[in-house]
């Protein structure tokens, strides 16, 4: 082996999370070392200035930008490898629980819930990747207790099975971003199970996790770590933004930056962001009581993630809302880093959910 090999070899120890938003580009670089994630390095970058619209707004760019944005992006938080995983937007994909009926024989089963996607998945099959997970057994039994049906250990029975599909056109052009980018992608994974992964640590009990993404929010609930709902509300951070800046009077970039720095701890100065919070907020209670009631199942915490959630005080003004538990994540406590970067991984946490949770996959997939 000669010594550019060694090197080159080295190298392979880390790898790369790369968070494609609508507002953002997020790449988090780890590395494994004694069986520990140690955070090599990170960073952001807003689309909205390659777009000819502000810092935090939503963006519709083409491949060819997004990449020249990713690019400059590896090249200013420095990253050194290309092996990656990509994230693909929530509201990109298509995710369903559904009860289908159970087949003691894989291939059978395979061949069934292909079969019966076709009802749940409005495309051609051919047009869409699918995947599915079915849930745990000791969950399948309630349902067949809940629904007076046969023993799920038997065929004629039915489990619970989640599907999931993503639209070829939209791996496509993720695949030309990353290409063009000159990374190597391993995966590609929906948004949703990354976050999880990075910020869900409870493994049984039903857990509700708010993402505030720039142009929706998305609520979903997680039990016995698979979806078993998700929703979407159509406001986000970039809504709140706008709301600082009509009630202020200033511009949407100052508005962000007021948000950023001062968040609902200047509510005093400006009520906008609380308005648009509470219907957020509004929206997630009635998620949560639908799925409560109709799973007889309480919702034992609420996380908050995304780059809506960095703004400050928002947690204390969440639990004032909701009747139970609430914290925001951070995700970075699932990384080794220095001590005097803590803080400030704390606060810039939410928006690196997920490209924290794809880099960790990596990772694991890396023994």
């Amino acid at each position: 082996m000669s010594f550019l090999d060694f090197l080159f070899r080295k190298k392979e120890k880390s790898f790369l999370g790369v968070d494609i938003g609508s507002s953002s580009l997020k790449v988090v670089q780890l590395r494994k070392e004694r069986g520990q994630a140690v955070l090599e390095t990170y960073g952001e970058l807003a689309l909205g200035p390659y777009s000819g619209s502000e810092v935090g707004q939503a963006t519709n760019l083409s491949a060819e930008q997004i990449t020249e944005t990713l690019k400059d992006l590896l090249r200013e938080a420095k990253v050194t490898t290309k092996n990656c995983g990509v994230s693909i937007p929530f509201a990109r994909s298509l995710l369903s629980l559904v009860v289908l009926p159970y087949r003691k024989d894989p291939a059978e089963q395979k061949t069934v819930i292909e079969l019966e996607a076709r009802k749940y998945i409005p495309m051609p099959i051919s047009e869409v990747q699918l995947d599915w997970f079915i849930m745990p057994r000791a969950e399948q039994v309630q349902l067949a207790e809940k629904e007076s049906i046969h023993d799920a250990s038997q065929d004629g029975g039915n489990i619970e099975v989640l599907l999931v599909a993503v639209h070829n056109d939209e791996l496509s052009f993720l695949q030309k971003v990353i290409s063009g980018a000159g990374l190597a992608a391993s995966f590609y994974e929906i948004e949703i199970f990354s976050t999880i992964r990075a910020v869900v640590e409870e493994q049984v009990k039903p857990v509700m996790v708010l993402d505030v993404g720039a142009a929706s929010t998305k609520t979903y609930v997680i039990e016995h770590g698979v979806v078993a709902l998700s929703h979407s509300i159509g406001t986000g951070s970039q809504d709140i933004t706008r709301a600082i800046s009509v009630s202020n009077n200033v511009s949407i970039a100052m508005a962000e930056a007021l948000k950023k720095k001062e968040g609902l701890g200047g509510a005093g100065a400006f009520g906008g962001p609380e308005f648009v919070f509470s219907r957020i907020f509004s929206e997630a209670r009635r998620v949560l009581v639908q799925y409560e009631t109709v799973n007889k199942k309480s919702v034992t915490s609420i996380i908050l993630t995304g780059g809506g959630g960095v703004t400050k005080e928002l947690g204390a003004y969440a639990k004032k809302t909701f009747s139970i538990d609430v914290r925001v994540a951070n995700p970075f406590l699932k990384t080794e880093a220095p001590a005097f970067m803590r803080s400030i991984l704390e606060e810039i946490g939410p928006e690196f959910a997920v490209a924290v949770g794809i880099a960790l996959r990596k990772l694991a997939e890396a023994r």
